[in-house]
């Protein structure tokens, strides 16, 4: 069974930076697509970012051009750059590791973005 530990969230003022990182059990990281998720109270998870095995990334409209999704397949790890950070960005961010049929979360960590 996969585990995935995130680490970096915190508490953080508008216009501040965090970086989230998310470290992979398991075994052939690399060939899995990678995700950031987030859900903040009263929403719906939503896709953050995401980073396929041969590096291409999508992300949400909301975070485009402030947040990078990043992969380091020799430390099983992947990261999140986040940038310009805004209330709205406030959440409980998920890392996903994805390759039919599996499917994996983490316990997630908290960002909040507050003056």
């Amino acid at each position: 069974q996969v585990q995935l530990v995130e680490s970096g969230g915190g508490l953080v003022q508008p216009g501040g930076s965090l970086r989230l990182s998310c470290a992979s059990s398991g075994s052939r990281f690399s060939i899995y697509r990678m995700g950031w998720y987030r859900q903040a109270p009263g929403k719906q998870r939503e896709l953050v970012a995401a980073i396929t095995s041969d590096g291409t990334t999508n992300y949400a409209d909301s975070v485009k051009g402030r947040f990078t999704i990043s992969r380091d397949n020799a430390k099983n790890t992947v990261y999140l750059e986040m940038n310009s950070l805004k209330p709205e960005d406030t959440a409980i961010y998920y890392c996903n590791q994805y390759l039919i049929p599996r499917d994996y979360w983490g316990q997630g960590t908290q960002v909040t973005v507050s003056s």
